[in-house]
């Protein structure tokens, strides 16, 4: 992609706060403060009466406002073709509710940027933007990330992962980031990212001038509202036993118990007991919670980032005691527990070097500068000594989910399997070629199906799309060899392709993040975007 002229930012689109960045003209990443001056927005988006958005309504706000018209947790919907909003006749996707939440992000920082001298292209616009995602996040959420940007009117010149963001920050924070000078140092880290909806735990060896993934898991369903509900249930479930009422069931009052069990969860990093009260139909309840009381309901919910940092540490080839550092990422680990856990697992003490919710999106804006770095020469307010650094570093991801092929099972010809052809935590870019053979006598095409997922069975998985391979020579016996590639570049693209050996008849696709939004929907949402005056 393109960088065009304007200022390029980094931007951390979170499941419950977002934050946008830039290195400044002296090479500091710097989050960019709001309307609100602070470096943090909710991802949350009020869909006003009078056709007004409001992103990142106040608490006191959403207390008096129906609930319906407040979107909350969007990022968990991403790449969903099956969820919407309607508002004022029309069906939001989840696409257009995050580009609210950019838009938002964006007129704030081009605020924040001509007050202080315009930023580094000196005009105080936005215009292109790094945008992270989770590890986790497939081929399909990732294309929906983009769509977002680009409704919002971003120039998205790259989806980076967030373990990777925030392994710049941590370098950069270190003094190492393109020393090439310490480029023989190699360190290897643990990024734990427990965000407000989504979890990643990835191991990454580094040196400043090359960063190389070398495992990494998840779940994009697992974050700090997952705590939050917990203690939602805790409480309701108490006042239940004894009113014989159950406040969760009115949206009103399940909402307003939701922020007060959200803060007492804040409350409980530094407090050993906290009181929660509850309001319903007339009737109060105070319920004490503890920290240990916390901590023993959402047990299960630790244990499994607990699995996930083992598992990778396993992955990597990392023993406990071995990490040079164990990074903490996202608001959620504030939590003491997390803490302990990772000191456990890892045999280190984590490090809050970075700012646990700042440094996705500063890695993000280091990101950005190195792009724009290598395509524009340098022709930006940054110091030439910052640019000459930037330029010299290199990055090495894996894909976070297998590759594969649907396939008749040979031990079971009645069923078919997934095939992977490019396992998860494969360093990419990657090509791989294998030979598979026709099913039948007399063939005249060949149906491949490309799959993106772990399981066996392909109705377990994605299907990101598909091809077929016509006009077979005829008489074609069962058993007749097909060559299948897979290959994977560096900026996500996938291609496959198929070639019938005995007449050379071949086929392929490019996958390149082909699903969701078409590019007359995307352009559509963008002119939508246009109306709507967001605050």
């Amino acid at each position: 992609m393109n960088i065009l002229p304007g200022n390029t930012v980094g931007i951390d689109l979170g499941t419950t706060y977002s934050t946008i960045a830039q290195l400044n003209t002296d090479g500091v990443p710097v989050a960019l403060q709001n309307s609100e001056q602070r470096t943090i927005t909710p991802s949350v988006v009020l869909l006003g009466e009078d056709g007004k958005v409001i992103v990142g309504p106040s608490p006191e706000r959403m207390a008096i406002e129906n609930p319906k018209n407040i979107i909350e947790a969007i990022k968990r919907q991403m790449g969903n073709k099956d969820f919407f909003v309607v508002y004022q006749g029309k069906r939001l996707t989840p696409e257009f509710i995050s580009a609210l939440i950019l838009k938002k992000l964006k007129q704030d920082a081009e605020a924040a940027l001509k007050a202080t001298g315009g930023g580094v292209a000196g005009d105080g616009t936005v215009v292109n933007a790094v945008i992270t995602v989770p590890y986790y996040f497939n081929d399909v959420r990732r294309k929906a990330t983009q769509d977002a940007g680009k409704i919002a009117g971003l120039n998205v010149i790259d989806i980076i992962n967030e373990p990777t963001a925030a392994t710049l920050a941590y370098a950069w924070s270190k003094g190492e980031l393109g020393r090439k000078d310490l480029a023989s140092k190699e360190k290897t880290i643990m990024v734990y990212d427990l965000g407000g909806g989504t979890f990643d735990a990835t191991v990454v060896r580094y040196t400043p001038t090359n960063f190389r993934v070398l495992a990494t898991d998840g779940d994009v369903m697992l974050g700090g509202l997952d705590w939050t509900r917990r203690v939602v249930d805790h409480v309701a479930e108490q006042f239940q036993r004894k009113h014989k009422e159950d406040p969760r069931e009115d949206p009103e009052s399940l909402m307003m118990l939701t922020l007060d069990c959200e803060q007492a969860k804040r409350d409980l990093s530094g407090k050993s007991q906290t009181p929660i009260n509850i309001s319903y139909h007339g009737k109060n309840l105070t319920v004490s919670i503890s920290r240990q009381d916390f901590e023993r309901i959402t047990g299960d919910l630790m244990q499994r980032t607990r699995d996930t940092a083992e598992l990778v540490m396993q992955q990597a080839g990392v023993d406990k005691g071995e990490l040079d550092a164990v990074v903490l990422v996202g608001g959620s680990t504030y939590m003491p527990v997390v803490e302990t856990m990772l000191t456990e697992v890892t045999g280190v003490a984590p490090t809050r070097d970075v700012s646990p919710e700042e440094a996705v999106a500063q890695g993000a804006a280091i990101h950005a500068a190195i792009l724009e770095a290598r395509q524009t020469g340098g022709d930006s307010r940054l110091a030439q000594a910052v640019i000459s650094r930037l330029r010299s570093v290199a990055t090495t991801d894996v894909n976070s989910h297998s590759l594969g092929i649907k396939i008749t099972d040979p031990a079971n010809k009645t069923r078919k399997i997934n095939h992977i052809m490019i396992p998860k935590n494969t360093a990419v870019p990657h090509k791989v070629t294998q030979k598979f053979v026709t099913n039948s006598a007399n063939q005249t095409r060949v149906h491949l199906c490309v799959l993106e997922g772990d399981a066996s069975d392909p109705d377990a998985c994605t299907t990101i799309g598909d091809f077929r391979i016509t006009g077979l020579p005829a008489n074609l016996p069962a058993g007749s060899p097909v060559e299948v590639t897979y290959a994977y570049d560096k900026n996500g693209r996938i291609e496959v392709s198929g070639r019938e050996l005995t007449g050379k008849t071949e086929a392929s696709i490019e996958i390149d993040r082909a699903a969701g939004l078409t590019n007359d929907n995307v352009d559509a949402f963008e002119s939508l975007a246009t109306e709507y005056q967001v605050e």
